[in-house]
């Protein structure tokens, strides 16, 4: 934003000052991100800059922690592999038959500790994400309803997995989930990591709804079209983008969650922050900073998307051109 030719000294000064201040907090926030990557290429099994990298040589730097990634916890990581063979095995694995060949990649996707943990954390993750937009959506759009008794009392509710610390909330599900059976299950995880991103989806589609022109659902109604002909075919359209980046937001944090993972899952349900928190007690190793470097890849995307569709929703509801 320009400042006006009329400004004074003052507000030139406390205009640069501003940009300043902000430049320093977005370096305080994205310094330990910045220091993470290049240590996750350290060709020495430590945690800080060697001589080597800080010189720039060549022989410092290497990708053996993300090799590691595919190799660790495997039977015999020795085996050839080539991209011809994972080809192979991709197809013979996708056949109807399902019948994988025997050799690297088999046993990289079955043995491999950090692949088994991003397997679990794509499974758990997808699925807490189904449950927690469709709940959360339909919340908010019973929430937006004027007609809606003690608003306030039930939002207040639904939201409150932000407000109660996490380690209570944990330690609650996993008291009920063992009374029901749940614990130590994938559907225990999943139910609450679903629960625990729900009010992410609640918050962002309510935002959405504010803006929305609940004349066109009267509209729907008075041209014959039933609740849910007018839900599908009018408000879901056009909120869309609101309940797609509230899903969003509760895929992150799912993918993100340890402490309901530490509480709820058994030693075949670890998803990778559980891995790597154990990674960190039990054995560490650089390879921790290759996932944390590809978590925050994926991050970065994700975030991008969820910026694309909140300014799509606002084109659609006219407020940005």
């Amino acid at each position: 934003m320009e400042l006006p030719p009329y400004a004074t000294l003052g507000q030139k000064i406390w205009h640069y000052a501003f940009y300043a201040i902000c430049g320093l907090i977005f370096l305080f926030l994205i310094t330990p991100i910045l220091i993470i990557a290049p240590l996750s290429f350290n060709a020495e099994p430590y945690f800080s800059f060697t001589e080597g990298m800080l010189s720039f040589e060549k022989e410092a730097f290497s990708t053996r922690w993300y090799n590691d990634i595919l190799i660790n916890g495997m039977a015999d990581p020795e085996q050839p592999r080539s991209w011809a063979l994972f080809w192979e095995w991709l197809w013979m694995a996708l056949s109807p038959a399902h019948i994988a060949p025997q050799g690297f990649f088999t046993d990289m996707w079955e043995n491999a500790q950090w692949v088994r943990a991003m397997k679990n954390s794509f499974f758990i993750g997808f699925f807490a994400t189904l449950i927690a937009t469709a709940l959360g959506t339909l919340a908010a759009i019973g929430l937006s309803r004027a007609e809606m008794p003690y608003r306030g009392a039930i939002m207040s509710l639904l939201i409150s997995p932000l407000i109660v610390p996490l380690v209570i909330t944990a330690a609650g599900m996993f008291y009920f989930y063992s009374q029901v059976g749940l614990s130590q299950t994938y559907p225990g995880v999943i139910l609450a990591h679903a629960a625990l991103g729900t009010p992410f989806v609640i918050i962002t589609v309510t935002a959405t709804l504010v803006g929305f022109d609940k004349s066109l659902v009267r509209a729907g109604a008075s041209m014959g079209a039933g609740p849910a002909k007018t839900f599908w075919k009018i408000q879901m359209p056009l909120i869309l983008p609101g309940v797609v980046s509230g899903g969003l937001f509760a895929f992150i944090t799912s993918f993100d969650e340890v402490v309901a993972v530490l509480f709820l899952a058994g030693p075949e349900h670890r998803t990778i922050p559980r891995q790597m928190y154990s990674g960190i007690r039990e054995q560490i190793s650089p390879t921790i900073l290759a996932v944390a470097t590809i978590l925050v890849i994926i991050s970065i995307c994700l975030l991008v998307t969820m910026e694309m569709l909140r300014r799509r929703g606002e084109r659609l509801r006219g407020i940005r051109s």
